[in-house]
């Protein structure tokens, strides 16, 4: 009985896997878009992992049949194009949702928005398949080239123009730490690396001449594999490691300040006193206390006196405010500049004061600054900006703080999102802080990817979060990427937590992505064709 549905199988298999790969025209782009489309289901706050195996082997086989087409050029951009367009079409829906914030200005430009980027970041997946068919090998070789020249593009769209490395396929595995603990070795990118060969490996037996076998073994890798990541990381989260000394402690406040009235400058007295409400408490006289507050809770604090009258007069002398705030100087051409920052706001003998000021040196194009600003200011997009004509002006770079206590290295929203830029090369701190603003973008997928970055920024640098939003997710992760506690999306509150300890250097934060370099290397030569390369050598 159990031979009848293996015959079934292996004479079903092979017709299906043919009319894949001989679909054409919009039958094919419709098959891609799907793939991708159910590929991005495995990112939050779905988590449907086993969908990213379906969309990745259907692309596969679409690769296999581009070779097939009349112009396998074309064929093999137009499939890798197609699944790019659903996967980020799905997975970064959201970001048209900031515009219907000032619906009456900008909703206009949401459908745009929702389909140009997903259009563009699509040039990449497109690129990355036709690359790929021009490697083509049979069997298990096409799933590691693949997978090689996939991730050589996802890196290559973290850094052209300014970059944008949102959703790469690795973050579908930073749902919970122990499928991420491996980015301490090998970063985000080879997190990617590794699945999509997990995720690929069963297409290596869909293909013609089909044996049911080569399905089996493809299928038997991807699921041993998987089972093999987890385990590795289920150890790394068992081993010991140091106790939280108590002497520092986190407050951080979510405010939930509705979008609307956060921007509106006659509500930033009320805003600052509902923050200031969740601020409030004794500690422990013995301990150092950070407050943080979320991304612009304090516009232009410096500047506002009574504020920080009232600040020296409500929180403990022992605390450091530290808090997202927008800041004004006074340019070379005599003009105002605003930069988007985080002030350091300790206790001084002269009453609370701004002591230092981080600027975000990573910003937003078109959200926080406007690329070409006199070319597009001429249609009108100089109204996408806050702040001053371009919008916010660049910071120098990362950097390292200290009010007392442990070292820390703010980041501000987008920031996170890049790896291996935390802080300065060479001054590694005791902790990260991030302020952040999810509020735009309402209760969709947004802000728990965001998330999911934070948590491998966490593992790969082996450095405890501190992440304050204005409403999004607040959080504690500690320097294994394990959440400790949390303020859910559209809830107003605050954490109390201890400081958790920081690890030794993970490999990742002492040799940033060259081991994922050599992982690409390892697989282009182990899927290189040797006995032709030897034979033309003879």
């Amino acid at each position: 009985m159990a031979e009848v549905p293996q015959k079934n199988l292996s004479a079903q298999i092979p017709r299906a896997i043919f009319r894949l790969q001989m679909v054409s025209g919009w039958r094919r782009a419709g098959i891609a878009f799907f793939a991708g489309a159910v590929a991005a289901l495995s990112l939050a706050p779905i988590y449907a992992l086993p969908l990213l195996v379906v969309g990745f082997c259907i692309l596969i086989v679409l690769i296999d049949g581009s070779k097939r087409a009349k112009h396998p050029k074309r064929a093999a951009f137009s499939v890798g194009w197609f699944f790019g367009f659903g996967y980020f079409l799905v997975g970064l829906y959201w970001m048209a949702l900031s515009f219907l914030v000032q619906a009456e200005q900008f909703a206009w430009m949401a459908p745009f928005a929702m389909m140009g980027l997903p259009a563009f970041l699509g040039i990449f997946t497109g690129a990355a398949t036709l690359v790929a068919s021009l490697f083509w090998r049979p069997g298990w070789q096409r799933i590691v080239i693949f997978a090689a020249i996939w991730v050589v593009f996802e890196y290559l769209r973290g850094h052209i123009l300014t970059g944008l490395p949102w959703n790469l396929t690795g973050q579908a595995l930073a749902g919970t730490a122990v499928g991420a603990q491996t980015a301490a070795w090998y970063g985000a990118y080879g997190l990617s690396l590794v699945t999509i060969l997990l995720s690929a490996a069963p297409a290596a037996g869909l293909a013609l001449p089909f044996k049911i076998r080569n399905l089996y073994a493809g299928l038997f890798t991807g699921i041993v594999g998987t089972a093999l990541l987890f385990a590795i990381g289920a150890l790394r989260l068992a081993l010991p490691e140091p106790a939280p000394d108590g002497q520092n402690i986190l407050r951080i406040v979510q405010p939930n300040i509705p979008q609307r009235e956060k921007i509106d400058p006659e509500m930033w007295g009320r805003n600052f006193n509902r923050q200031l409400d969740l601020s409030r408490g004794e500690v422990p006289a013995d301990a150092r206390v950070f407050i943080i507050w979320p991304e612009n809770g304090v516009p232009l604090l410096n500047e506002a006196k009574t504020a920080l009258s009232i600040l020296s007069e409500e929180l403990p002398e022992n605390a450091v405010l530290i808090a997202g705030a927008v800041r004004r100087s006074r340019g070379d051409d005599g003009t105002d500049q605003y930069f988007n920052s985080i002030a350091l706001t300790p206790h001084t003998p002269a009453g609370r004061q701004v002591v230092a000021f981080y600027d975000k040196h990573h910003l937003v194009p078109f959200g926080e600054y406007l690329p070409f600003y006199d070319l597009l200011n001429i249609v009108g997009l100089a109204q996408l900006t806050p702040y001053g004509n371009a919008g916010f002006v660049a910071g120098s770079g990362p950097v390292v703080m200290n009010a007392g206590g442990p070292s820390f290295s703010p980041l501000i929203c987008y920031e996170v999102i890049f790896p291996g830029r935390m802080y300065p090369k060479g001054e590694r701190p005791e902790w990260l802080l991030t302020v952040t603003n999810d509020a735009w973008f309402g209760d969709s997928s947004g802000p728990r990817q965001h998330l999911d970055q934070a948590r491998l920024r966490s593992i790969e640098t082996g450095l405890p979060m501190a992440r304050s939003a204005n409403t999004g997710i607040s959080a504690v992760i500690d320097a294994k990427g394990r959440i400790l506690a949390r303020v859910k999306l559209y809830q107003s509150g605050r954490i109390e937590a201890a400081l958790p300890p920081a690890l030794a250097r993970p490999l990742y934060d002492r040799f940033g992505d060259w081991l994922f370099a050599l992982m690409v290397a390892a697989c282009l030569v182990t899927s290189m064709d040797w006995k032709k390369r030897n034979k033309r050598l003879q």
